[in-house]
């Protein structure tokens, strides 16, 4: 709004009543003073501009953000700490301008504040802070393993969890056990099953083993048919009905078109599974299954091991037929099958023998014997004494015991056999596992 006329002849007025004044008052404002005349401009960046207070702190985790709460307080402290110095110093020491501030000793505070909510906060800010991110664990309660069978799990269940008195040893066994077989493997390995005389369960150890490896493993196995006397091993683990209706391929069919196989796809077309045991077919034609000679099964091995961590193969009677050379060749450890018999063990023990004469002395040292009572002999038959002729030769000796499931050369399948026999097949697993690492 203009000014009045009043406004204007008064000042006017002033101006003519002070000549000397409103002089200086134009020279200091065409001079930039300061105290009169136009405002310096003064910009963020002005190194005499008082220092602001410092914009929030971003960070892209709560990790940083304390980290750098903490440091602007280390620094703010380091600051205080130089001014109080600077002070000192400007006094020239003289200790009767101030005297110097004594500290309180924790355990000397008075016991009067030690409730207070200032001493909580004290208390709370002085504890040590637990690391999220490299000790997550020390924030989670631990919780104790569950029991699953026995007195222990039907108390655990029927209380609805409130009392867990833990696994039981034999429990815990299994769980070691089950811990073992499923170990992560760095690599393809072979395991060979094989033994000098038939019908003493090398097949049926095959398949039991097989399947319980596919139990237990997060990987899949394959086990090999490589028996020259027309093989039963895919039989004994779908069953004589269901590879009768399934499409014939075998080993020979495999070998006949090796050079096109290029992914697991591809090749599973020439497998047989029985639930996550991924197994090849022995060829069943009598003409041609002395065929597969050393450097058929290393081809048909080499292509194994590009998708397979753990194979088994199980070979014929004898150990000098044509594939066997290549099959000991690429064995990463051995399973001798032997019966609870004065002849079995003298056999394993002369295969043990043959072993470590041919070259395959690390092979014989490191196997694991398997006796099986497939034919549940008499008691005359003294088995700790076969135990204790065998024992002494090789890593591990394994007994699996009678049972029906196993001893009809039918169909083999975890679910109907005894848990003392699924307990030995957990023991084989386990053994041949360890062999690998």
């Amino acid at each position: 709004m203009p000014d009045s006329v009043e406004n204007e002849a008064s000042a006017a007025a002033s101006n003519e009543g002070q000549p000397e004044l409103r002089r200086r008052r134009d020279r200091r404002r065409a001079e930039g003073d300061p105290w009169t005349g136009t405002m310096p401009i003064i910009t963020p960046n002005d190194s005499d501009a008082p220092a602001s207070t410092p914009a929030p702190l971003q960070s892209r985790s709560w990790a940083e953000a304390a980290a750098a709460a903490d440091a602007s307080a280390r620094t703010e402290t380091d600051r205080t700490v130089t001014d109080r110095t600077v002070s000192e110093d400007s006094t020239g020491g003289d200790a009767s301008r101030e005297e110097p501030r004594r500290e309180i000793p924790a355990a000397a505070a008075p016991a009067s504040g030690a409730g207070s909510p200032a001493a909580g906060r004290a208390a709370a800010a002085n504890a040590p802070i637990s690391d999220f991110i490299s000790s997550p664990g020390s924030f989670v309660r631990e919780q104790k393993p569950r029991p699953i069978g026995g007195f222990r799990g039907m108390l655990y269940r029927l209380s609805g969890g409130a009392w867990n008195l833990g696994p039981s040893a034999k429990q815990r066994e299994e769980d070691e056990l089950a811990r073992r077989i499923s170990r992560q493997l760095q690599g393809s390995y072979n395991t060979a099953v094989l033994s000098l005389k038939g019908g003493i369960g090398k097949t049926s150890t095959t398949v039991g083993v097989g399947l319980t490896l596919a139990e237990f493993r997060g990987d899949p196995p394959c086990a090999i048919d490589a028996n020259p006397d027309s093989g039963d091993l895919v039989e004994r683990a779908l069953g004589e009905g269901i590879y009768q209706k399934a499409t014939p391929r075998t080993i020979t069919d495999l070998l006949k078109n090796v050079d096109n196989v290029d992914s697991l796809t591809a090749l599973a077309r020439y497998m047989h599974h029985a639930g996550r045991l991924h197994l090849i077919a022995g060829e069943q034609d009598p003409e041609v299954s002395d065929s597969l000679t050393a450097e058929e099964y290393l081809r048909i091995r080499q292509l194994i091991s590009g998708y397979y961590s753990v194979a088994l193969t199980d070979c014929g009677t004898g150990v000098t037929h044509n594939a066997m050379s290549g099959i000991l060749q690429s064995a990463d450890n051995l399973i001798i099958a032997a019966g609870y018999a004065v002849s079995g063990a003298k056999r394993a023990r002369s295969t043990l023998q043959w072993l470590a004469s041919h070259g395959y002395e690390e092979l014989a040292r490191n196997a694991i014997v398997v006796i099986t009572d497939k034919d549940e002999v008499s008691s005359r038959v003294d088995k700790d004494a076969i135990e204790e002729h065998l024992s002494g030769i090789c890593r591990q000796l394994i007994a699996v015991p009678h049972d029906r499931g196993v001893a009809d050369g039918d169909l083999v399948t975890l679910d109907v056999l005894r848990p003392d026999t699924r307990r030995a097949y957990k023991e084989i697993a386990a053994a041949i596992v360890d062999g690998y690492v």
